[in-house]
């Protein structure tokens, strides 16, 4: 609800008006006014929305990252807050505040929730940072380390005392991370996927990403934006309109890598989540003394009864993990200790993995298996089955009744008991097919999709979407009845059903010219609130080069959208439209994506690419993967590597 929601806005997103005429984020009558008017606007549009009509909403956050203090604030202002809540109708289980970076709020009558990045470009290092402690497991703070508050606290916040009151909930788990001027940190998919084993592993109940979804802000009539900058005062600089946020779903709907990484763990959480949320952590005998030690394991157990998962990660931003060799783990139980795998296994650097322990799979126990459980589908004549993943690098062995087996990864059913006189098999996928995994009810059953493509189900057809240079395909399993579309090849390949449709074009070729060479860029400043490189005034931009992108006569009529894909080095890009900025990018080696079909472009229209050059003695931090090199003598770079129209097409399948 805010008001200071944040988000990389100036001042957090209250409007400059209040800004100018009066004190904010605390009591002060005419402030909390104007919030009351906000609530109750934000309330008359969620009516009927809430959980207790039947909607959604299960809870609200007040404010963000407040941690001040004083007459006025700390936790009055929050209770005060929630008062206006309630006012404006917005009755909900969960009222909650962000519980990190010392946060206070009146305990009791609202509930913490935690994040954590593993990253921080908000920090002023120009060196890679220490291992982040969102890789290590938590057993006694749920507190992250920085996440970028605006204001600064001494003391000790609230919910580092109230963490035996209320549940474990995560609101802001990094998916991505923003741009921001001075640190431009580009994450893995495993950078971002190894977090979720850790963070579950040490109690998490709710899993929150910011963002999932990136997006653009918008921009005024005079090309005014919200961006938080140093020249408002604010502690970074940030792009005027990309929130890209390397986030799983681009701005332009885009499905990125980390998202295949991801999902896995989603099915899971849906399947077996109810279970989990039960369970108590265990922490080992034997943990690392801080996210720094690299040597010790680190895994924890969350168990009720002689049920439990067991949650491992060897995987560390920008740290080579060594392998854990030779190891099995002993977990004490009520019914006795369960010590898995039957022989030592060498874990590899880089594996991250959640196992079962005493899960019973409709009737059939499983002591326990060195795979990761997905989800449950019921396949009707072909049984119950249930869906596993490989641990990279290991045996897939399952304990069950009859003794253990290896089980090996594949489109097969490997049946593993009985159930009310109906099979029941384990698919055990290996990490392709996993990374192509989207689980989803269409035609009335839940069924298993394997696509490279976006796949997704509206108005009872399945959907794919992808590159319309490229066949778009999919293999569905239970199969569906009968799968209909113009062009659709339907083929039986053993336990799958094979779906495929032609590419439908060529990729559209766009016009490349330089328009200006870049001069001599001005040096990189440092200053603001964090004492760190400051974005260049707009002026600095005289000194970019530009490039004109001619579009095509045709521009692909049937495409869902036409993506311009670009490759430059270079501090800023900006690509224009006449004089309306239609995005913008700080470089950080990721190629920058905009959809065209949202700015309304005319055949044969021109763009303006601008670029302001980088500087070798920018005080800026890029991944070294990614960082340009500069020959000796050579003092800046701003070059166009390639710039691309890639068309996406979206086919309905009538089941």
């Amino acid at each position: 609800l805010g008001p200071w929601a944040h988000g990389e806005a100036r001042y957090g997103g209250i409007p400059d008006w209040i800004v100018d005429a009066m004190p904010t984020r605390s009591n002060d009558p005419e402030y909390m006014g104007h919030v009351e008017k906000l609530y109750a606007e934000i309330g008359a549009q969620i009516n009927g929305l809430l959980w207790k009509d039947g909607g959604p909403v299960v809870g609200v956050q007040l404010e963000n990252e407040y941690n001040i203090r004083g007459e006025g604030r700390g936790e009055a202002h929050i209770s005060e807050l929630k008062k206006l809540a309630l006012k404006a109708g917005m009755d909900v289980p969960l009222y909650t505040v962000t519980g990190w970076d010392r946060t206070v709020y009146p305990s009791g009558e609202v509930t913490p929730v935690f994040g954590g990045y593993p990253d921080e470009p908000w920090a002023t290092s120009m060196k890679e940072l220490p291992p982040k402690e969102t890789h290590a497991f938590r057993f006694d703070t749920r507190v992250s380390g920085d996440l970028g508050a605006q204001t600064k606290a001494n003391a000790l916040g609230t919910a580092e005392t109230d963490k035996d009151k209320v549940p474990f909930l995560g609101a802001e788990y990094g998916p991505g991370l923003p741009a921001m001027y001075r640190r431009r940190t580009l994450v893995s998919p495993d950078d971002i996927a190894a977090m979720l084993p850790v963070q579950l592993g040490s109690g998490v109940n709710l899993f929150g990403y910011y963002m999932f979804h990136g997006g653009r802000n918008p921009v005024g009539t005079g090309g005014t934006g919200l961006e938080e900058s140093t020249l408002s005062g604010g502690y970074n600089d940030t792009p005027r309109i990309s929130y890209d946020f390397q986030a799983p779903l681009g701005p332009d709907g885009q499905q990125r890598p980390v998202l295949t990484k991801l999902r896995p763990f989603h099915y899971f959480l849906r399947d077996y989540g109810a279970q989990l949320a039960t369970m108590t952590v265990r922490q080992p005998e034997r943990s690392p003394a801080n996210p720094a030690d690299l040597q010790t394991p680190r895994w924890s157990v969350r168990s009720r009864g002689d049920s439990g998962f067991l949650f491992f990660n060897n995987h560390v931003r920008q740290y080579a993990m060594g392998p854990q060799v030779g190891v099995r783990f002993e977990v004490q139980l009520p019914g006795g200790a369960v010590t898995l795998p039957s022989a030592p296994v060498d874990i590899p650097n880089g594996a991250y993995f959640v196992w079962p322990i005493n899960l019973d799979l409709d009737g059939v126990k499983v002591r326990y298996a060195t795979a990761q459980p997905v989800t449950r589908v019921d396949a009707r004549g072909q049984g119950l089955v249930h869906v596993f993943s490989v641990t990279t690098g290991l045996p897939a062995e399952f304990a069950l009744p009859d003794g253990a087996r290896t089980l090996k990864p594949g489109a097969e059913l490997h049946r593993i008991g009985t159930a009310q006189d109906r099979a029941v098999s384990v698919l055990l996928l290996p990490p392709d097919q996993l990374a192509q995994l989207q689980v989803m009810e269409v035609a009335g059953q839940r069924r298993l999709v394997f696509s490279e493509q976006q796949a997704w189900v509206a108005d009872g057809k399945l959907q794919l979407r992808g590159l319309a240079t490229q066949p778009l395909r999919a293999a569905i399993f239970p199969a569906l009845p009968k799968p209909a579309a113009a062009g659709l090849s339907v083929q039986q390949d053993g336990l799958l059903q094979r779906l495929e449709l032609a590419a439908d074009t060529t990729e559209p070729t766009l016009q490349t010219a330089v328009v200006r060479q870049a001069r001599t860029a001005p040096k990189v400043l440092k200053g603001g609130l964090a004492n760190a490189a400051v974005q260049p005034i707009p002026e600095a931009f005289a000194t970019a080069a530009t490039w004109s992108l001619k579009l095509p006569a045709q521009l692909a009529p049937n495409a869902d959208d036409v993506l311009l894909e670009l490759d430059f080095a270079g501090d800023i890009g900006r690509v224009f439209d006449g004089v309306r900025m239609l995005d913008d990018w700080y470089y950080n080696g990721q190629r920058w994506q905009i959809g065209l079909k949202q700015f309304k472009l005319k055949p044969g229209q021109a763009l303006k690419l601008s670029v302001l050059p980088l500087r070798a003695d920018a005080p800026i931090y890029i991944d070294a993967a990614h960082r340009p090199s500069f020959a000796a003598g050579q003092t800046q770079v701003a070059e166009l590597r390639s710039a691309r129209l890639l068309p996406i097409r979206r086919v309905s399948i009538a089941p």
